[in-house]
């Protein structure tokens, strides 16, 4: 998708994708709208849905909708691509692939405590694990004793060495290979992970707050905020045989375990989709392989296409807009 300026100073929308039935359309954005990359950081974004029939652009938020397809929030509440929501509970101080595809595979690291007499843990995802190509991105909530809104909470890593995004709306590190771009969608705490035609990933950290705690009765220490992520996937290309607790809702033959009518629907899954570590794909369901990406079958499932507009980089990859 790309994205130019038209007379009224409304950008312009258009998808790539031939496989769109709004390819090469140029749909204007939305008054309410106007920009697709705005300079303030709170306001909506232009966006064209190059898997919609209709072609029309419309207005989202750069934050995770907790509500929408594709999200993954609370303990952990998902909700799949058929719209259907589900609870993972996994174990706590473990890995479980999220998503496993031919070239992308994305776990979770889940954090949690048992208060007594409970069968099983309550898990938060801490942090998550990316796998493309030859290379590794991960994104981790930092432990903390209390919360503070002042404080930047995220630690971000790039093939295993810690990288700095400076604090700032929309301040952006690209690596050199231009394969993954992070942008802050607030100056701390927020962030949107791109890979170019593969996946757009909004994440935000959070604590387990008192008034949740009392609610659900987590029985919180107060030594741990249980800091934790609420994530937001969208994909693009998703090969049929997609795999993972999110990515296999994902298949177009997907039949969704979680029983209708129950106020938590837990599905299972923990010995297909664990894996050693934040950045491994060895689960028994696993099938990223990044050496057969480019022999990936021509049947995919089409989720759009993305824009991603690359700045001016130093040597060392790091991109700053503010």
């Amino acid at each position: 998708m790309m994205h130019i300026k038209a007379a009224s100073g409304l950008d312009m929308q258009t998808c790539t994708n031939r496989k769109s039935r709004c390819f090469l359309k140029k749909i204007p954005c939305p008054s309410e709208c106007p920009l697709k990359s705005p300079s303030d950081s709170k306001a909506k974004v232009c966006y064209l849905d190059c898997d919609s029939p209709i072609c029309k652009t419309h207005c989202k938020t750069r934050k995770p909708n907790c509500n929408g397809r594709g999200s993954a929030c609370l303990d952990p509440r998902f909700v799949g691509a058929d719209g259907t929501v589900f609870y993972f509970h996994g174990r706590r101080d473990e890995h479980f692939s999220l998503v496993s595809d031919v070239n992308l595979q994305i776990n979770a690291r889940f954090i949690g405590l048992r208060t007594a007499g409970r069968p099983r843990d309550y898990t938060w995802i801490q942090a998550l694990g990316i796998l493309f190509d030859s290379h590794n991105f991960s994104i981790e909530a930092i432990p903390s004793e209390t919360w503070d809104d002042e404080v930047d909470h995220l630690k971000l890593s790039y093939n295993e060495e810690e990288i700095v995004v400076p604090k700032g709306d929309l301040s952006t590190w690209q690596c050199q290979e231009n394969q993954l771009r992070v942008e802050r969608t607030s100056s701390k705490n927020s962030v949107m992970i791109t890979l170019p035609e593969v996946a757009e990933i909004s994440v935000n950290v959070v604590p387990v707050t008192k008034e949740d705690s009392k609610i659900h009765n987590y029985q919180i220490p107060n030594d741990d905020c249980f800091a934790h992520l609420e994530v937001q996937f969208r994909f693009y290309g998703l090969s049929s045989k997609v795999e993972g607790v999110l990515g296999r809702t994902y298949q177009p033959d997907f039949r969704n375990p979680a029983k209708p009518g129950v106020a938590m629907p837990v599905v299972g899954g923990e010995d297909k989709y664990r894996t050693t570590s934040l950045i491994s794909s060895d689960c028994s369901s696993c099938i990223f392989s990044p050496a057969k990406a480019s022999e990936k079958e021509d049947s995919v499932i089409e989720y759009g296409m993305l824009d991603c507009t690359s700045g001016a980089k130093s040597g060392n990859g790091i991109v700053c807009r503010r």
